[in-house]
């Protein structure tokens, strides 16, 4: 019978689950309010973590100085952790933006816009043939 999970998987997910938390209460930086960490890939030997974390603004400058304060407590977030999970090895952790969210909402929008332009192409068109067609008649 095959597993379903790997192991890296399930710290993976524990780790997720416990910076979320460690953010959400520990972390008191008014630059990371809104920080939501969408995934944690781990590596085989456990030995690194690459969190994904994604922000409620899209400014870039803001974006930039909320990783820098990650990347600043990545220490004491992994310290925590180590509490947390006690764990033998503690993976050092690595902050990326994931911008697959944002990216989802400007498709989103796009796809939309394409909707909209569509309908309202459309009506113009039904309209224009309704026009020819009394004038045929007349």
């Amino acid at each position: 019978m095959a597993r379903e999970y790997a192991r890296t998987d399930r710290v993976g997910q524990q780790i997720q689950k416990e910076i979320a938390i460690i953010l959400m209460r520990e972390i008191k930086d008014p630059r990371l309010s809104m920080t939501t960490v969408s995934a944690v890939e781990v590596t085989r030997d456990l030995a690194y973590a690459k969190v994904f974390v994604t922000f409620f603004n899209d400014n870039a400058d803001e974006i930039k100085a909320s990783l820098e304060v990650l990347a600043d407590a990545e220490g004491y977030i992994r310290s925590l952790l180590g509490k947390r999970l006690r764990a033998r090895i503690m993976p050092h952790l690595r902050f990326v933006y994931d911008s697959s969210m944002s990216e989802g909402v400007r498709m989103s929008a796009l796809v939309d816009q394409a909707v909209a332009s569509d309908k309202s192409t459309d009506s113009q068109a039904d309209d224009e043939s309704n026009d020819d067609s009394e004038q045929g008649e007349s």
